[in-house]
């Protein structure tokens, strides 16, 4: 298997982790979402402390308008993320 096969598991893996642990297994509440940021990208984000930065967050990701965070927008989130450390990285 490839890396970025790898990776792609990874982020998979990683959605399903911490989703449904409050409702639907296929989605993530923003307290869901706050517990991956702040596990699992806490390099590239920071630790998120308070709920106003949740909201934003959530605001942006949540393209369908259902408070909740679903694997297509987790996906979207994880892109954009990855394109701002790709520019950060290379100018240094």
């Amino acid at each position: 298997m490839s890396e970025l096969e790898k990776a792609m598991i990874a982020i998979i893996d990683a959605f399903h982790q911490y989703s449904g642990k409050e409702g639907d297994k296929h989605k993530l509440k923003k307290s869901e979402l706050k517990e991956l940021i702040n596990n699992e990208l806490t390099h590239f984000l920071g630790e998120i402390k308070d709920q106003e930065s949740v909201d934003k967050v959530m605001e942006a990701l949540d393209s369908d308008g259902d408070a909740e965070c679903d694997f297509q927008e987790f996906v979207a989130f994880i892109a954009m993320v990855t394109a701002a450390c790709h520019e950060f990285f290379e100018h240094e």
